[in-house]
């Protein structure tokens, strides 16, 4: 596939280096040179020096016979990226999407009239993010959850404390513990130290494992008895940070829980917090990374606490001092891909992540029209993908268990019309089905050849 980035930025960038992978034909637009050669060093890709939206760049990095075309320019205004992907659009980029920083384009309307002229997708990194975020604080003993069908199955991400019934117990063992006539819940993968595995029937869990379950709707209640957690009821949050994704968020959840406090050390932009987010949010003009601060803006009776600001080292260790003064539930923004770990071992509930987020949006694109949702999960290198089996396609040729699936790849669900149910080796797909698949990155292409 024949790819082309407009913008070498930290999400240009990953996108570029995750996209070569995958056997794509890539080349990357940016005006600044140290950029490109930084990329050239780190990816497989083909780099062109010139400016946002020229014509001269677009036709010299081949859009013409492009697949598809992602204007993702750092640093300027979104109207640069939607006239690039107007313009790549005419000149016969097949798909092309844009990065925007204003949520009035993302309504069902106004997103058809950039769809009716050509742009296939528009995405607003720091609002994803958000939107991760409130879906996160909803599943509060998971550090990430997926749902499929509106809930029907979730995925959801689970570490094993030093409390926790799994511990030194094998995979075999715990299925048989589970498993009854009606299998609510499946273990599909476990990330221990940074490696991602689809576990055997053998493997032994361990303090700190992160653990991958699939689950149907009323099976999320007998999962977290076995693991020993507990939801926690959320009624209040602070978020440290007044950044598009602090306030985005402070918004969506301004209408769900009792109090949303945004603490912001810089007094413009609380100004224009205030102004923006009206009485429903407390903004606070002080340094949250003060201890004395956050005792001060009760800290110790939070519930939440979300550190968004655009310091990964500052969001992390406020969030283990959030911890340390009892908070049930902190998600912490990590740009540094490194640094994802460090936080999960610091004891951070969740990670937040733009590139990975919007990268599985982006991503799809790239894949058969048979893929409805991909999702990066934070901190290893495996993705969740949503498919629609196709009349005829690999995947629906016999049972699982017949199938000559990808070594690193599980099916663990299916959603077939109004049911739901864990998948197994006896499962048939059948056309028409949703499926949710587990898979490690170099997987994703043959498991897509099956669903085609």
């Amino acid at each position: 596939m024949k790819i082309i980035i407009e913008g070498a930025g930290e999400i240009g960038s990953h996108l570029a280096k995750m996209l070569s992978l995958e056997s794509n034909d890539i080349a990357v637009i940016d005006p600044d040179a140290k950029r490109l050669e930084k990329l050239r060093h780190s990816a497989d890709v083909v780099t062109i020096q010139g400016f946002y939206s020229s014509i001269k760049s677009l036709k010299e990095a081949g859009v013409a016979d492009c697949d598809l075309f992602i204007a993702v320019n750092p640093g300027v205004s979104q109207d640069v990226n939607i006239v690039s992907a107007l313009l790549a659009r005419n000149l016969g980029a097949a798909k092309v999407t844009a990065r925007i920083d204003d949520e009035e384009y993302l309504t069902a309307e106004n997103k058809l009239i950039f769809k009716q002229m050509g742009i296939e997708l528009m995405f607003y990194p720091e609002k994803i993010a958000a939107d991760e975020i409130v879906d996160l604080l909803k599943h509060t003993s998971a550090t990430e959850n997926m749902d499929f069908g509106r809930g029907k199955l979730q995925i959801s991400v689970f570490k094993l404390e030093e409390n926790s019934p799994l511990l030194d117990m094998k995979l075999a063992e715990f299925a048989a513990v589970a498993s009854h006539d009606d299998l609510q819940f499946r273990v599909i993968a476990v990330n221990r130290e940074g490696e991602t595995i689809i576990p055997k029937p053998d493997y032994k869990f361990r303090y700190h494992d992160l653990v991958f379950i699939i689950s149907k709707r009323e099976g999320m209640a007998e999962i977290m008895r076995f693991l020993g957690k507990d939801n926690i009821e959320v009624g209040n949050a602070i978020i440290l940070g007044g950044s598009d994704m602090g306030r985005i968020t402070a918004s969506l959840l301004a209408r769900q829980l009792d109090i949303v406090k945004i603490l912001e050390k810089d007094k413009d932009k609380c100004r224009e917090l205030s102004e923006r987010l009206g009485k429903e949010v407390v903004v606070v003009n002080a340094d949250g990374k003060n201890t004395d601060i956050l005792i001060e803006e009760g800290i110790r009776n939070c519930d939440a606490f979300l550190a968004l600001t655009s310091n990964d080292e500052a969001n992390i260790l406020s969030c283990v001092v959030a911890k340390k003064f009892g908070v049930g539930r902190t998600i912490a923004e990590v740009e540094n891909l490194e640094y994802i770990r460090f936080a999960e071992e610091m004891g951070v509930d969740a990670v937040i992540n733009k590139k990975l987020l919007t990268a599985g949006r982006i991503f799809r694109y790239t894949l058969s029209g048979k893929a409805r949702m991909i999702k990066y999960m934070s901190g290893t290198d495996a993705e969740v993908l949503e498919y629609t089996a196709a009349p005829g396609s690999g995947i629906t040729k016999a049972p699982l268990k017949d199938i000559d699936f990808p070594e690193n790849a599980i099916i663990g669900g299916v959603i077939r019309g109004s049911d739901s149910f864990i998948a197994i080796g006896s499962t048939k797909i059948e056309a028409y089905d949703r499926v949710a698949v587990f898979a490690l990155s170099e997987s994703v292409k043959a498991v897509d050849k099956l669903f085609k």
